[in-house]
């Protein structure tokens, strides 16, 4: 097997940790001898091990003269756990191979520099576009300060959420559905607007698949959610929060009774809540993803600010007619001046067409 092929085994270790150590990144790392893995580990949750130290582990005494394969740079400070370097220095490891450079500051290329001092081989950027996309949420988080945005819109063929009368349920197939629960369970918190807690009355938690529930955040600058809704009804009030500008001090107070949080976030000109210093509140909190799951205001919203970076569209072979549009006026005068989808990629669920791309804007 090449560096490139262990390097591949390396991520699929790392996908395990979906869900359970944000705002970390996600990491695996193998060991091998003699062309053989002895031993392996990724990152589990975080706070916990970090991947390399679980694959030494893992190898017992085989570590030393070793080669141990990583997907991103070893850690060389001390944070939740001690530095990774100095387990793999410890362990006698003969070489690293490493997918990508941690682009944390604290790391940075430092943790190569130490490796390569005690002596070890290094070698870096295998498989590094690979690496890069899997971990884009810590990327974007780490470099700009802010969460990783995706939207998510179902649709029917005629791009229409919902028809003339507000009804949505449900646009796309079943199978699509359990598409869009995997998806929670991948992101940190799932963003709606008021409209949408309002008219559909979600839920918002991972159900037909096996994952972890995410964060739900609200946009309510009037504070108009209803108080039995099931987002601070159910058993989960403490995952809700809404973000709002409203002074009605006794209703927040109510909703924070119910176990939910309210975020004060203030109200532009237009009367909608800033959606960049909401983005900044969420990475504060330890938020480095959102999937925005609507309503067309919403996805407008955040499409016109150019805070999005990629977008899902599920599209059902429906036609609806009038009804509710998935984006509103974005004021693209020309062509070329219209939002392009990069890197796509198209695939069957059901009947439904899922169109994955990341946004380049003009």
């Amino acid at each position: 097997m090449t560096d490139e092929d262990y390097m591949r085994l390396t991520l699929e270790l790392a996908r395990k940790g979906i869900g359970n150590v944000s705002p970390n990144p996600l990491v695996g790392s193998i060991i091998v001898k003699d062309g053989h893995i002895v031993g392996q580990g990724y990152h589990k949750r975080f706070g916990e091990a970090h991947a390399e130290v679980n694959a030494i582990r893992n190898a017992g005494n085989a570590t030393h003269g070793a080669t141990l394969y990583v997907n991103l740079e070893p850690c060389c400070h001390h944070g939740k756990t001690p530095p990774c370097t100095d387990a793999i220095i410890k362990a006698g490891i003969k070489r690293v191979v490493i997918g990508m450079v941690d682009p944390n500051p604290l790391v940075n290329s430092q943790g190569i520099d130490l490796l390569r001092a005690r002596g070890i081989d290094v070698t870096t950027g295998i498989a590094v576009e690979e690496c890069m996309q899997l971990n884009r949420f810590f990327i974007k988080y780490i470099k700009t300060g802010l969460p990783y945005v995706t939207i998510k819109i179902a649709q029917s063929i005629d791009g229409r959420i919902a028809t003339c009368k507000g009804h949505s349920k449900w646009i796309t197939s079943e199978e699509t559905r359990r598409v869009v629960h995997r998806l929670r369970g991948e992101y940190d918190g799932v963003v709606i607007g008021a409209k949408t807690a309002i008219m559909d009355n979600p839920s918002l938690t991972v159900r037909h698949v096996s994952g972890v529930n995410p964060f739900r955040i609200v946009l309510d600058d009037q504070l108009s959610i209803p108080e039995e809704c099931h987002l601070l009804s159910d058993e989960f009030p403490e995952l809700t929060i809404i973000a709002t500008a409203s002074k009605d001090e006794h209703k927040k107070e109510r909703i924070r009774k119910r176990g939910a949080k309210i975020w004060e976030i203030h109200a532009e000109a237009n009367s909608h809540l800033s959606l960049h210093e909401l983005l900044k509140k969420a990475a504060e909190e330890g938020l480095n993803s959102l999937l925005v799951e609507g309503g067309s205001e919403v996805f407008t919203s955040f499409l016109q600010e150019r805070l999005a970076d990629h977008i899902i569209i599920m599209i059902s072979p429906r036609i609806i007619g009038e009804g509710i549009d998935a984006i509103g006026q974005l004021n693209t005068p020309w062509i070329d001046h219209s939002i392009r989808l990069i890197r796509t990629s198209v695939q069957s669920v059901g009947q439904d067409i899922v169109v994955h791309g990341d946004l380049q804007y003009p």
